[in-house]
């Protein structure tokens, strides 16, 4: 290009140019001949200038032939449109930029080797995929170390086994494989209840298969297997005749379909010298086989997972004697004449139905009804235990004296003492009397006695409540040897007496004056209301879904007499 007006430079200038020229170039006429090359390309290609001009491009470098670089030149020669590739010539082992134009004179190429950057290339290109290989392979361990922490973590906060055994399926899907079957062994039955899968819309599948397996497994069945030899069974490869081998039923076959099963992983569940499961490790044909790391985790995983189920399955066990005990103790109360008595329980330790809470009702030998609320300290099987001496001492010292509630404390007190009870209990022992004026009248008598307990509470036939105070003493337990005291009132027809334990009203961080006002509130106008709603309303809304202390209800109610006593 040339200032306007300035004249061209002369063609010997330009050619020189071009000669001296570090990048090679060369330039193509219309029958594929190189015309015209440049000393930098001619020792590029390891050729002369002589050695070149006058040759045919594809007879001369028949390995370009056909390639990507006779493709750039006849698109530019087409077109008019300039263009590069980058592309590997062999014969002279390298990795060659071309960009070629098209001028007048033919189709002009310029290039360069350019073996040495590339290579720079893929040295960074490689080591970027190594750090993001060890990145991946780092974050991959530390996801292992975190299920490993969670599983015990996790696992040993649950008390019932089938929810443990469910949470740990979760657990192991996705990191450990695509989808897993947990099992477990209780008293000679197999029950596959731990399912989960990564892809939520094959879950209902797994649990088909899942309801399926246990009657289906052959003897050659992974599980199977470890049930002979507690021994961990790898498959790294699943094919259509393994399968068949392994599931006999042909409805189960066809339950596995969707879930494409092409390796497996099983482990055993083994706790102390017991086997008490397995877990099964399934991965999908886009993932295969399961690697080292997968399995070495699996295994570690197993063996702590086994030790909390295993505890999951000693608490269930435990919940089983707890249940057994509590309907032992808290038996349905007596239901005399004219009189509607309702209980009701909730228990502070979730999935342990018993503690130290009790309430009795039964009969004297002279008819009258004792009433007895009471709470020992501590809510679980210990204090259970403790609250069946008590209960037992109460409910046998009132029946055999048939004395006022402050007696039966008092010899209540001499008896813990006497027999060494290593137990602090609060009780509330009430007595309903009729005697023959009262009779004539058709009303009742309550006399009560409390040793530490809160004070009852009266609902009226008009829906007005009342606390039933009289002097308190101490608590059963602390070796006190003094004298107690009941207090008395007239239950009328349609009244309401309703006995309970602090952990109805008592609330951490509440005090206990506000406690004590809402129940008065959720009793207020209760009393034509049936006595099981009234009970059910105080603890939804007192209690709710969650105690935190035992919880014992024991409501009485007066109804009118069928007839007047003659």
């Amino acid at each position: 290009m040339t200032a306007e007006g300035s004249e061209r430079p002369p063609r010997d200038l330009l050619v020189q140019a071009v000669e001296g020229m570090a990048r090679p170039l060369l330039v193509l006429d219309v029958d594929w001949r190189v015309s015209y090359v440049n000393p930098a390309g001619a020792r590029l290609l390891g050729r002369t200038v002589g050695g070149l001009v006058g040759r045919h491009a594809w007879t001369e470098f028949p390995e370009a032939a056909g390639g990507p670089f006779q493709e750039l030149y006849e698109r530019v020669r087409a077109t008019g449109v300039a263009g590069s590739v980058e592309e590997w010539f062999e014969p002279l082992a390298s990795w060659f930029r071309v960009d070629a134009f098209r001028t007048d004179a033919g189709v002009v190429v310029t290039y360069d080797d350019v073996t040495e950057r590339r290579a720079l290339e893929e040295e960074r290109t490689a080591a970027l995929a190594a750090r993001e290989a060890a990145a991946a392979a780092a974050e991959r361990a530390g996801q292992h170390l975190v299920l490993i922490a969670d599983v015990g973590q996790t696992l040993a906060g649950l008390a019932d086994l089938d929810d443990a055994v469910q949470r740990f399926a979760e657990l192991l899907v996705p990191l450990l494989a695509d989808w897993c079957v947990v099992t477990v062994f209780d008293r000679g039955t197999r029950r596959d209840i731990g399912r989960a899968h990564r892809d939520p819309a094959l879950r209902a599948a797994v649990h088909r298969y899942a309801d399926l397996r246990a009657a289906a497994n052959t003897e050659t069945a992974p599980v199977p297997r470890i049930m002979r030899d507690p021994a961990p069974v790898v498959l790294p490869e699943l094919t259509p005749q393994s399968l068949a081998a392994m599931v006999a039923d042909p409805a189960s076959l066809a339950a596995l379909e969707p879930l494409q099963p092409t390796a497996a992983a099983v482990y055993p569940l083994v706790a102390g010298s017991e086997l008490i499961g397995a877990v099964s490790l399934v991965n999908g044909p886009d993932r295969g086989a399961h690697t080292e790391e997968e399995l070495r985790t699996a295994g570690i995983v197993s063996r702590r997972a086994a030790l909390a189920l295993d505890n999951a399955r000693l608490a269930a066990a435990g919940r089983e004697v707890a249940e057994r005990l509590q309907r032992s103790l808290l038996s349905p109360p007596v239901q005399p004449d004219s009189l509607e008595l309702v209980v009701r329980y909730r228990a502070a330790t979730r999935g342990v139905p018993i503690g130290g809470d009790w309430y009795d009702a039964f009969l004297q030998p002279d008819g009258d009804t004792v009433l007895v609320i009471g709470d020992v300290m501590g809510h679980d099987v210990e204090a259970a235990a403790a609250m069946g001496q008590v209960r037992s001492l109460v409910r046998g010292i009132a029946f055999d004296r048939c004395e006022q509630p402050a007696g039966v404390l008092e010899r209540v007190d001499a008896a813990i003492a006497g027999l060494a009870v290593p137990t602090l209990a609060t009780a509330l022992v009430c007595r309903v009397e009729q005697d023959r004026d009262d009779r004539r009248r058709g009303l009742r008598r309550l006399r009560w006695s409390s040793a530490g307990h809160p004070d009852p509470v009266l609902v009226g036939p008009d829906g007005a409540v009342s606390e039933l105070g009289a002097p308190v003493g101490p608590p059963l337990g602390v070796g006190w040897d003094g004298r107690r005291v009941d207090g008395e009132v007239v239950l009328v027809p349609g009244s309401t007496l309703v006995l309970f334990t602090d952990g109805l009203f008592e609330r951490r961080g509440v005090p206990l004056d506000d406690g004590r006002a809402r129940l008065l509130d959720v009793l207020a106008g209760s009393s034509g209301r049936p006595l099981p709603e009234v009970c059910d309303e105080l603890l939804a809304r007192l209690v709710g879904a969650g105690a935190e202390d035992d919880v014992a209800v024991l409501a009485v109610r007066a109804h009118p007499e069928d007839r007047p006593a003659p």
